[in-house]
């Protein structure tokens, strides 16, 4: 198992954690040199928090463990492409690079709908590559929603 597949194999497991509360299960880490110094999973729901996402709680928790705003040198995993707050998020937090699972068809700020990247009026860039586990993780969501929409028809 490649070290990326290990390090979302981890992410994933805090999806399941979110799944398991009833939040969308997404799951994020912040990688230094090869350790994890912050996670995270999606809590908007839970916190009353709509900035409450896997990729901003897992930042800030790095960024507490760092004593700095600032990840410079760090790298984020998370299961699903992350959405437009997200990935500004990870410009102003220095980001070195994201790593996903699943493509985000409706929101994915990425590869899917907007790609934040490829424009070269910001002040950092980041290096990007999804598809990592993308079917466990494009799994996870898709069980959640058909749960959930199973549950709306009763």
């Amino acid at each position: 198992m490649s070290l990326d597949e290990e390090f979302m194999r981890r992410a994933f497991a805090l999806a399941e954690q979110a799944a398991a509360v009833g939040e969308v299960p997404v799951g994020a880490l912040v990688v230094k040199d090869g350790a994890v110094i912050g996670e995270g999973y999606n809590q908007p729901i839970s916190s009353c928090d709509p900035t409450g996402h896997a990729e901003i709680i897992a930042m800030r928790s790095a960024a507490q463990r760092l004593g700095n705003y600032r990840l410079s040198g760090c790298d984020l995993y998370v299961t699903i492409e992350p959405c437009t707050m997200c990935v500004g998020a990870m410009v102003h937090a220095r980001i070195d690079k994201i790593v996903f699972g699943a493509k985000e068809p409706r929101a994915g700020a990425l590869e899917s709908q907007l790609r934040l990247m490829d424009e070269s009026h910001y002040n950092h860039s980041i290096d990007w590559q999804g598809g990592v586990l993308a079917e466990e993780c494009g799994a996870i969501i898709s069980r959640f929603f058909r749960a959930k929409r199973a549950k709306e028809k009763c």
